[in-house]
């Protein structure tokens, strides 16, 4: 039984993005790692990043990206894809790259592998998440953030990224590589998954807030493309506001050892609000708002944790 690690990855250090950090925390447990690596800007160093883990696992595939043809943010799907049918593994574990596995986890994880591995009605193993938000010492565990997702997947044909590449779909129709093959539900299936007591850790909403406000133009630019991203961040501020954070919860473990020196970064404590209430001038985030403060606060002191109505791309059965 061998495991591949994979995920794909642009202009991670102009992003602010851990992708090295968050190879090095499955590094040891897979036997190789695959990256789609998209053309960046010249000023840009992900590359030299990721080959200074000198690990001889990690693989590299030189991309271009064709967001033209994949809008929606459909190409970080195509990219996905790229790297998912270059690994050789008989499971694969994505991690996108500001996601990171803590090493308490591995021996779960190893566990797992080999109770699974000759079930295979399991296509694939269903992960809890943890939102850091504004800093690494705060998370966000409200129900505008999505709590499971599918980080390991069975090596089959038939599985592809799906949409923005969070998750997976299994095709039982021939794929054609398509932005419409990425989008559709017809044809597809959701993947049936395995529950495993794990949690990945997303970093995704810890930068910067210039970094972060820049981060989200570039997304909504792939998403709805340059235009209408012009035309919707005209009214918005560029620096993002994460709000109060002693609105969301405070963080009492500990962070992966891969991500220890990537911790340090951090020095934009002087632009955050540790307490009172959101400044009158910015707009409410998603989370903020009364429905969802509601379904947080039902979900994580009643129904312990456990979501009201969220949308699940995935059947578990294990």
């Amino acid at each position: 039984m061998t495991i591949s690690g994979f995920t794909f990855v642009r202009n991670a250090t102009k992003l602010f993005i851990p992708v090295k950090e968050s190879i090095a925390s499955i590094l040891p447990l897979v036997d190789e790692f695959v990256i789609a690596l998209g053309e960046g800007d010249p000023d840009d160093h992900t590359e030299a990043e990721i080959q200074a883990l000198n690990s001889d696992k990690i693989r590299i595939i030189r991309t271009t990206w064709e967001s033209e043809k994949f809008p929606r943010n459909t190409i970080f799907a195509q990219q996905t894809d790229i790297a998912k049918e270059a690994c050789k593994g008989d499971w694969l574990f994505y991690l996108q790259g500001d996601e990171a596995l803590h090493e308490d986890y591995i021996p779960v994880l190893k566990k797992a592998f080999a109770d699974y591995r000759d079930d295979h009605a399991v296509e694939g193993l269903l992960f809890h998440y943890k939102h850091f938000w504004g800093d690494f010492d705060h998370y966000n565990p409200s129900h505008a953030f999505y709590s499971r997702e599918i980080r390991v997947i069975r090596n089959l044909p038939q599985i592809h990224s799906w949409k923005d590449a969070q998750s997976f779909r299994y095709h039982e129709k021939p794929f054609h590589y398509t932005f419409d093959d990425y989008q559709k539900k017809e044809g597809t299936r959701k993947l049936n998954v395995a529950q495993v007591d794990a949690e990945i850790y997303h970093y995704g909403w810890v930068r910067p807030p210039e970094l972060m406000g820049r981060k989200r133009k570039i997304s909504s630019s792939t998403y709805r493309g340059k235009e209408a991203t012009e035309s919707l961040f005209a009214k918005q501020e560029s620096t993002f506001d994460y709000g109060p954070l002693n609105k969301v919860a405070r963080f009492k473990g500990t962070h992966p050892s891969s991500m220890q020196q990537w911790l340090q970064k951090l020095n934009w404590q002087d632009e955050l609000q540790y307490s009172g209430k959101r400044r009158k001038k910015e707009k409410p985030a998603k989370y903020e708002k009364r429905k969802y403060r509601w379904l947080s606060w039902v979900e994580n002191h009643l129904l312990k944790g456990k979501r009201i109505g969220e949308f699940k791309n995935f059947r578990r059965i294990r």
